[in-house]
Formats: C-alpha cells, sequence, structure tokens
C-alpha cells in the first residue's frame, strides 16, 4: 500500500522560515544602502548600544619644542530597540492539494514579501528623522537637488541613490540632467534604479507621495539589527479544514551614519 500525501508532508514551516530568510534581504529594497547587524542573534536582550563619537577637529600647527595641545576624546550612546513585525495567511485543505499553481510556494513569497516591505517601510520612519543639520529644501527642483548635496560637503564623491516621489522624478526626467538607466546599469548601487541625476541613482517610492520628501543616501547609512531568523508557525482548524501560518521577525532600523544621508523636503 503506497504512502498517503499529508499536509504535514506539503508544508514543513521550518523548511519555509529557511526559504524566507535567504531571499529576505533581497526583497528589502533598501538593503544595499544598510548594513545588516547579527549583534543580537542568538543573544538575550532586545535594545542595542552604539557609540558616537565627537570629532577631534583638525591637527594644529606646531612649532620646534612646542608642546601638543590635547583635547577630550567624547561619545554618546545611541540605544536602538528591537520591535516585532509578522503577518499570517489562512489556506483551506482543498486549495493546497488541488489548487492549480504552488499555493505552498506562494505563502513563502507572500509572507517574505510582506516582512520586507515592512523594514521598507520602516527604513523610511528612520530617514523622515534626519536631523536639521542634513536637511535641506527644494527637491521639487534639480537646482534643490544639487544644492542639496552641498551637505555632504568634500565627501560629495561616491556611490549616492536619491529615493523620491514619482511626481519629482516626472520633473527630474523632463530636464537635461537626467541619464536612464540604461547608460550606467552595470555598475548602479540599488536594484530598480530608474535612471540617474548629479552622479545619484534614481529610486522612486509610492510612499514618499504622503510626505513629499526626498533622501540623497549612501551606502552604511543605515543598518537593520536583526535579532533572530524568522519564526514561522503553524495550526489547524480541524473543523473547518483551515490550515494558519504566521510569520514573524524581530529587528529594528537604525540611522547609523548620519553624515550619509540627506532630506530633502518640498
Amino acid at each position: 500500500m503506497g504512502e498517503t500525501t499529508k499536509l504535514a508532508n506539503l508544508i514543513d514551516p521550518e523548511v519555509l522560515a529557511q526559504y524566507i530568510d535567504q531571499k529576505l534581504i533581497d526583497n528589502i529594497v533598501f538593503a544595499p544602502l544598510a548594513e545588516v547587524d547579527l549583534t543580537l542573534n542568538g543573544n538575550p536582550g532586545d535594545t542595542v548600544k552604539f557609540p558616537s563619537w565627537s570629532w577631534i577637529g583638525a591637527a594644529d600647527d606646531l612649532t620646534e619644542g612646542s608642546a601638543i595641545s590635547t583635547v577630550s576624546l567624547n561619545a554618546s550612546t545611541v540605544s536602538v530597540k528591537i520591535k516585532e513585525a509578522g503577518k499570517g495567511v489562512e489556506i483551506t485543505d482543498t486549495a493546497i492539494l488541488s489548487a492549480f499553481g504552488d499555493p505552498v510556494e506562494q505563502i513563502a513569497m507572500q509572507l517574505r514579501k510582506s516582512i520586507a516591505d515592512k523594514v521598507d517601510n520602516d527604513f523610511l520612519t528612520t530617514l523622515a528623522g534626519i536631523g536639521s543639520t542634513m536637511t535641506a529644501s527644494g527637491v521639487s527642483t534639480v537646482l534643490g537637488i544639487s544644492n542639496a548635496l552641498e551637505k555632504f560637503g568634500e565627501d560629495i564623491d561616491g556611490q549616492k541613490a536619491l529615493l523620491v516621489p514619482p511626481s519629482v522624478y516626472t520633473m527630474i526626467r523632463n530636464t537635461k540632467d537626467w541619464a536612464p538607466a540604461s547608460e550606467f546599469a552595470a555598475g548602479a548601487l540599488v536594484r530598480g534604479a530608474v535612471g540617474q541625476i548629479f552622479g545619484c541613482d534614481i529610486m522612486v517610492s509610492n510612499r514618499l507621495k504622503t510626505s513629499g520628501n526626498s533622501y540623497i543616501v549612501k551606502p552604511g547609512a543605515l543598518r537593520l539589527i536583526l535579532k533572530r531568523d524568522t519564526l514561522l508557525e503553524a495550526d489547524r482548524d480541524i473543523l473547518r479544514r483551515v490550515n494558519v501560518f504566521t510569520a514573524t521577525k524581530h529587528y529594528a532600523t537604525y540611522l547609523y551614519n548620519a553624515a550619509n544621508a540627506i532630506k530633502i523636503t518640498t
């Protein structure tokens, strides 16, 4: 007598959780701009403290025999609290066993994208908190974007991404300073870049429609702290023959290097 295919054979929460984790970072749009921190992964605690060192200033001129002046090296501490996000899916036995296509893979894909979307939203919330020192105005004009880059000072060189709402991209695309993605696709910093202006890869986000703000971000400006691997749990309602799957993630987003990110307001 042959073996009967059971739901337990079709859906293994541990395997699906690994599948979600393997591709999760690839699904986070802002991942190329962030460093992934596993400090708390597998360790107790829900808060990470980062040192923020003050600059001692440029060296002084010295004359022969003169003493070198000293200054204090000061540091402040920034604490980042871990948060939890999750999503659930219900699916019937019939849908799993009889559906056209692969509903099990669809569950994993949808849960993965759901968590990635939440992380991206939190990255934008983090960027919205950029202080006045790195905030400029005039996102609605190319000149405003050009002037905002002055905030980087002598560190203006290097790869950077310009995150804009669709309306700003339309404005940029109709100017002589815009370069299409086809001219630099091989060296693009972020996946999905639609063009380039002033050395910035342009990313369009509907999430920015509400605030109207735009951001210029260098790699390493953001940090993604992962507390643990994705937890996928399964439960079953035997009366309704319905299977419930939930995925949760403990993480935090953090503005790790404030000098590498500029907020441009409308």
